[in-house]
């Protein structure tokens, strides 16, 4: 099994005194430059291109602002928290001749590495610590005193001693009260990007409007197959994220759980898991990142059109004007919004 990593297994002095630069103030940068510096970093830096929406904030919340050259020539470790299309361009001219020996490089996401998009120089440490959750779930976490679970990974070991720094920072933002996980960069980045495709993000939007249209193409009211079939997709997967598949089980009817057995392998059936499988080996093989980076190439025309067909779903119209009338939502979707309004900011 794997070793799980927590408070006694790092030392938290291998970073203290260092001078970090946070390359990125978005949904991860905000939370990894601040609880590092309310943990005690000596020295926290938040590395932004001129005229970043993100300066301000960033300097609000006491943090120093230097543009990503500045900030990665005067720091010990540099850790990129920008999208993945990103790192290659921002890496090739902001980053790259700064990379002296003895520095370190890290990233919370193994994509750029992984696929070859970024190559370091071989004199330097490069690990990653990968926070499983979002930014302002890492801030939120941290304030209370706990943490969320990360794992660490490490690329290339110049010094002898990446494994033991990569502890460090995830004990200086809060990971370690709950938990660290060893893997490797090939590991994280391709399981990631399966999960997101298949399961998380792509497998569970594609289940929520089959089911939606199923419905309303029989003639059932929109707002009924809504209410059933995304609404309270939050009841269940709660129930999962406590106690996994059993505690689901055991807190909904006989009725909807026999039909869980039932039904549900019919509609996930083995065609689902050939496909699946598909999926995960254009992960493999490198074909989706190259697809991905010659979308980016050509001005995501492809992306943003298929964005804005999502946006006009009937389900989306229908969720809207349902959800306004939700009071108890409001203050958390005015919240949410105004976070992940940082997402792609650096």
């Amino acid at each position: 099994m794997t070793k799980i990593y927590y408070e006694n297994d790092a030392d938290f002095n291998l970073i203290k005194n260092k001078t970090v630069a946070v390359i990125g103030f978005g949904s991860q940068g905000h939370a990894h430059a601040q609880n590092l510096k309310d943990s005690g970093v000596a020295r926290v830096i938040v590395g932004l291109y001129e005229g970043s929406k993100s300066t301000q904030k960033a300097k609000d919340a006491g943090l120093e602002v230097l543009s990503v050259i500045e900030a990665t020539k005067q720091a010990d470790v540099i850790m990129i928290l920008l999208p993945d299309e990103k790192h290659k361009s921002v890496y090739e001219k902001e980053i790259k001749s700064n990379l002296k020996k003895g520095k370190t490089l890290m990233v919370a996401h193994g994509f750029s590495l992984h696929f070859k998009l970024i190559q370091p120089p071989s004199d330097i440490d490069v690990i990653m610590v990968a926070p499983k959750g979002p930014g302002h779930r890492l801030r939120a976490t941290y304030e209370m005193g706990h943490g969320i679970p990360s794992l660490v990974a490490v690329y290339h070991d110049a010094s002898g001693k990446a494994k033991d720094l990569a502890l460090a920072y995830a004990k200086g933002i809060g990971s370690t009260k709950a938990g660290v996980m060893e893997t490797t960069f090939r590991e994280e980045t391709e399981t990631d990007l399966f999960g997101e495709q298949s399961v998380l993000c792509g497998g569970l939007t594609s289940l929520i409007k089959a089911g939606y249209e199923t419905l309303v193409e029989a003639g059932y009211q929109p707002e009924m197959a809504y209410f059933e079939c995304l609404h309270e997709v939050k009841l269940i997967v709660d129930l999962i994220y406590e106690g996994g598949l059993s505690k689901m089980r055991d807190s909904i009817s006989n009725t909807a759980e026999y039909g869980d057995y039932t039904r549900g392998p019919r509609v996930v059936d083995k065609r689902v898991k050939e496909n699946m499988k598909k999926v995960l080996s254009e992960i493999q093989s490198g074909q989706f990142a190259k697809e991905w980076m010659k979308e980016n190439e050509e001005g995501q025309v492809n992306f943003k059109s298929m964005r804005s067909q999502e946006q006009t779903h009937s389900i989306e119209q229908v969720g809207k004007e349902l959800r306004s009338k939700m009071s108890f939502l409001n203050p958390a979707n005015k919240v949410s919004s105004n976070k992940e309004k940082v997402t792609v900011e650096r």
